[in-house]
């Protein structure tokens, strides 16, 4: 079976409202270990998607969104 790593990204509002994002992993375990910190965030539209989108389908559009932001960066 082929496999996919992803993570799970909790944010809290000090509103107490909370939101969990699926991606693709954002530290390995290198990285949290050498302290890597979050410099930028940046949110997306909301994108309306079917409710029977496959995980290929979604992962699809993360790597649209990823490749899509990394051209608007500097």
């Amino acid at each position: 079976m082929k496999t996919l790593e992803l993570q799970l990204i909790t944010v809290g509002l000090d509103d107490g409202k909370q939101g969990i994002f699926v991606g693709l992993p954002l530290l390995s375990q290198q990285d949290a270990d050498a302290g890597g910190q979050v410099e930028n965030l940046w949110f997306s539209d909301v994108k309306h998607v079917p409710d029977s989108l496959t995980m290929d389908e979604l992962m699809q559009l993360v790597g649209k969104q990823l490749s899509d932001r990394m051209d608007t960066v500097q």
